[in-house]
């Protein structure tokens, strides 16, 4: 295990980049460079870094479509990625939440926040400390191996997904808010909006398939987990 987390900053802005780079290392941290996703892609066919930051607006592909590239490719899927950006609408966070990344930074923003979100994500994506296996009906989670199968079929989840999931089968039949879910999945929640938990929400159902009716939404309070498969989605 590296003593210090290797951080991949894909940016075309020197200046930008540059001072990233400098604050960074003064906190511990590897840094390479790149300036498209060319040159990005180099750096992660020669090492997989311990996360990505993804400047949105970039010469060549744009970050949203080398996000989404990187999550469909089984060696890259799981490298947390935040994306850095001057888009501020909430469809734009959301877009960049939609294919696959982690975290949203809007520019201008301090140090502080920078390297406050990037411990928060490399956190949610620390592995559990121990092998447990939950079930919940026909579901079943291995925080082991990570691995999630429903009626003996596997089920394929990012690492968020998975933290959710399990988050919620520890907890089954109870009802936890978006404020919950954010300060008990996420953690340091203050910096995520609670639109990510929808968004995530989302993904999960879509990857859950058969068992997708399992995750239920209960108006005005939040969502839940439960084994009654045949409960209709409110």
């Amino acid at each position: 295990m590296r003593l210090q987390p290797r951080i991949l900053v894909v940016e075309d802005e020197a200046s930008i980049a540059e001072l990233i780079a400098v604050n960074l290392r003064h906190n511990g941290y590897q840094i390479t460079w790149a300036t498209d996703g060319k040159g990005a892609q180099r750096e992660l066919d020669e090492h997989l870094p311990d996360l990505i930051l993804l400047d949105w607006m970039l010469p060549g592909e744009s970050g949203l479509l080398l996000a989404k590239r990187w999550r469909a490719d089984p060696r890259t899927k799981a490298v947390p990625i935040i994306i850095l950006t001057a888009r501020g609408d909430e469809n734009d966070r959301v877009a960049g939440l939609d294919v696959g990344a982690d975290d949203y930074i809007t520019k201008p923003f301090s140090t502080k926040e920078l390297l406050a979100r990037i411990r928060a994500v490399l956190r949610r994506r620390a592995p559990e400390p121990e092998s447990t296996v939950l079930e919940l009906g026909k579901l079943s989670l291995d925080t082991g191996t990570y691995r999630v199968h429903y009626d003996d079929q596997p089920i394929k989840l990012g690492p968020t997904e998975f933290k959710l999931l399990h988050y919620l089968m520890k907890n089954a039949e109870r009802v936890h808010s978006r404020a919950q879910l954010l300060d008990r999945v996420w953690g340091d929640h203050v910096f995520i909006e609670e639109r990510t938990v929808d968004v995530h929400v989302k993904r999960l159902r879509e990857s859950m398939g058969a068992a997708s009716s399992m995750v239920e939404t209960v108006r005005g309070a939040g969502y839940r987990i439960t084994a009654l498969t045949d409960s209709p989605v409110r």
